[in-house]
């Protein structure tokens, strides 16, 4: 919830344009990328548990700092900040329930809880924020200080409990050598030999692409939406962005479920085009809705978070069924770029709204959608590198 706001708070406080707004979220985002590729590196080396206790301090400190910046340089800073707590955060939790759950069934049906568990706190936060009287003041993310200061306990006690647990298990040995032997192999994969498969595999290529401008898409609500409603003028915009985050999180957590069970027989590629059909139909309904309409926005966030649902748990299991059984690592680390989407719009969102006007923003997503079906159709026909090549020169080596 906190980026809308943030948006916000640099118009109102600073008089900021689109443009020098989505250029502060933009940039700290593109720091994020990276810092995500390289934490999870870093991770396996210092281990899960510090790097995670690390992470929960910088959002402590982060958000405190947030709360009394004064200048357009320290929010910057303090953005960015914020943002690597964040890109470090994600992919730790996700390679922690790696480390801690051995059945992969088990595991992916985790991944898609923790996913649904996310959308749970963004649908309580900000609608449980109205009701408290806050109305997007600094000094509110002291709450936000306070939270993460409570998930870090629980980090703490759940690490000490798990160690409990396996100290109590017969089978703790085994389970630390194959841990260890994890740990190795993905410390082995590192940032040249992913490079080096981007280079090679043309169908993750054109994937990478594909899923870039998709979240470039979807990023647009999180900043570009929220600067056009303020500039608008749109009456009660704290209330209606609260409100378009808790549908957003809403629809999410009672269609994930109930949409992939439908979908369960549709062909993957045919499951994604679908949803960018979703994701279009959205943009074109915000192009055409009324600025003080509060209801054909909220209809609008509906649209986009039924696409949603269907395509975000979808692009990560398309990314393993591509992925060779050696390189999987490597691949879910490619899968990393994706963000530059969401990285570059807040200031690609800008520049349009700055140059052209809301309408010809999301009208230029709606054209991106088609863009992006074009490139999941010829994605299947694109050439791949044999993966059998680099194991056999490994082999002889």
């Amino acid at each position: 919830m906190v980026w809308p706001f943030l948006a916000v708070i640099l118009y109102d406080k600073f008089a900021l344009s689109a443009t020098e707004v989505g250029l502060i979220l933009s940039t700290a985002a593109v720091v994020a990328v990276f810092v995500s590729f390289i934490g999870s590196t870093l991770s396996d080396k210092l281990g899960r548990q510090t790097v995670m206790y690390a992470t929960g301090v910088l959002y402590i400190v982060s958000f405190s700092l947030l709360a009394e910046a004064d200048t357009v340089t320290m929010f910057a800073i303090v953005i960015t900040l914020c943002s690597i707590a964040t890109a470090l955060w994600r992919p730790l939790a996700s390679a922690l329930i790696g480390d801690i759950i051995d059945d992969s069934k088990t595991r992916e049906l985790a991944m898609q809880s923790m996913y649904f568990i996310v959308n749970v706190g963004c649908a309580v936060g900000p609608i449980a924020g109205v009701w408290l009287g806050l109305t997007g003041q600094q000094s509110s993310f002291y709450i936000t200080t306070v939270a993460f200061a409570f998930l870090l306990g629980l980090l703490v006690w759940g690490f000490s409990d798990h160690k409990k647990s396996q100290h109590n298990t017969e089978s703790q040995s085994t389970t630390s050598a194959e841990l260890e032997n994890n740990e190795s192999v993905k410390e082995s994969i590192g940032m040249k030999q992913t490079l080096a498969i981007l280079a090679k595999d043309r169908l993750l290529q054109c994937l990478i692409l594909a899923n870039v401008i998709c979240l470039f898409i979807y990023g647009q609500m999180d900043s570009s939406l929220v600067q056009y409603l303020t500039r608008e003028n749109v009456p009660k915009l704290l209330e209606l962005v609260s409100s378009l985050i808790f549908t957003n999180a809403m629809v999410i957590i009672t269609c994930q479920f109930l949409l992939l069970r439908i979908m369960a027989k549709v062909e993957l590629v045919h499951r994604i085009q679908i949803g960018l059909v979703l994701l279009m139909c959205s943009q074109a309904f915000m192009a055409v809705n009324a600025p003080s309409f509060f209801w054909g926005w909220i209809g609008a966030v509906v649209v986009l978070s039924l696409a949603e649902a269907i395509l975000f748990p979808t692009m990560n299991v398309h990314i393993d069924r591509i992925a060779p059984d050696n390189l999987r690592g490597a691949y879910f680390g490619a899968s990393a770029f994706y963000d530059f989407g969401f990285a570059f719009a807040p200031l690609g969102g800008g520049i349009i709204l700055d140059l052209f006007g809301g309408f010809w923003l999301f009208v230029a997503c709606s054209a991106m959608c088609v863009l992006v079906m074009g490139l999941y159709y010829v994605l299947e026909k694109l050439p791949r590198p044999d993966f059998t090549e680099p194991t056999k020169s490994e082999v002889h080596s």
